[in-house]
């Protein structure tokens, strides 16, 4: 296996099982077929499968067959196919932002998080200090975390 399938195989594991992101299990069906469909209409393997096929039609149906040449038919499925994609893009965008929203909890969360032990750390600090007889630092030397709250 190169490092390039691996970093990409690895970089698909860690978003499957990043924090912020619901298990595949605590998905609805829709999020679920939203998020395949998502991941099968935008792959260059779809847009290869979909070039295939009307290159199939057409070679099959050129001055016979049952859809000769203006291709009535196979524009009658292209205009239907457009009208779902157009609805299945919008699910997909739409789940799209809730993944982003879920990530941007997190995110905050974990700012939160973070801004809670670097003010336990810092009283710790001043505890030992007080502790030890050292010097307290003055407030030029003291920053506190901006304020998450």
């Amino acid at each position: 296996m190169q490092l390039k399938e691996w970093r990409v195989r690895a970089a698909r594991s860690v978003w499957q099982h990043h924090p912020g992101i619901r298990k595949r299990s605590e998905l609805t069906l829709g999020e679920r077929s939203a998020d395949r469909l998502r991941n099968g209409m935008g792959s260059w393997a779809f847009v290869l499968g979909a070039l295939i096929f009307l290159a199939g039609w057409m070679a099959g149906n050129r001055n016979v067959g049952f859809d000769p040449y203006p291709f009535i038919l196979l524009n009658l499925i292209l205009s239907c196919l457009a009208a779902l994609q157009g609805a299945i893009l919008l699910i997909a965008a739409r789940r799209s932002d809730q993944i982003s929203a879920e990530l941007a909890v997190h995110d905050y969360q974990t700012n939160l998080d973070a801004a809670q032990m670097i003010r336990s750390i810092n009283d710790m600090t001043l505890e030992i200090h007080r502790a030890v007889g050292a010097p307290e630092s003055g407030p030029s030397d003291h920053v506190d975390p901006p304020d998450m709250a």
